[in-house]
């Protein structure tokens, strides 16, 4: 068992990249996929998806998607928790991925509004560039800056970090993701 000793804004993604890291362990994918508590994978049913996930010990996460429909989205949501921003300046992400094929993809904090059901209204804010995972291991780096992004509110009851994956069938390995609050 790993201990849940992480503190910081961070503690949350920390303490489940962690158990990631730690552990081994893989299952089927489908529209509604919860790979562990504070991740799981959401697809439109439109695009009629399935696949395997794994999680290799020492490694995140490799994801093998099937499409066979047309569809709006799938995202790999990573629970932020209750996430203050209101001292910050920047909030990034830095991960290292690899791909069979050329792949893009779009990560965003997603920011639920104070006073709102689960499922209520959100901001999508996008940082500016697309991860784009290829054949060889490569590391991706951006950041936001706070105070410029007015789909980044200071305050939310709920924050998750989302990968917004293609939406047809690909591979995708992530070997390390780490967010940081400053």
């Amino acid at each position: 068992m790993t201990d849940n000793i992480a503190i910081g804004p961070e503690a949350n993604l920390n303490y489940t990249l962690q158990v990631l890291r730690d552990g081994q362990t893989d299952g089927a994918i489908a529209t509604e996929t919860g790979i562990q508590p504070g991740l799981a994978l959401h697809a439109d049913p439109a695009l009629e998806i399935n696949g395997r996930w794994s999680s290799p010990a020492g490694r995140l996460l490799e994801l093998d998607i099937t499409t066979q429909g047309k569809g709006g989205w799938i995202g790999l949501h990573f629970e932020l928790g209750t996430v203050d921003l209101v001292q910050s300046g920047i909030i990034g992400l830095a991960c290292r991925s690899v791909a069979p094929s050329m792949e893009a993809i779009r990560p965003c904090i997603r920011s639920r509004h104070p006073g709102s059901p689960p499922d209520g209204p959100f901001d999508d804010c996008f940082f500016q560039k697309r991860i784009l995972a290829h054949q060889k291991p490569s590391s991706h780096l951006d950041a936001l800056s706070v105070s410029a992004q007015p789909r980044l509110p200071a305050e939310a009851t709920r924050r998750e970090l989302i990968f917004f994956l293609p939406r047809r069938s690909f591979r995708w390995d992530l070997h390390d993701l780490r967010l940081f609050i400053v």
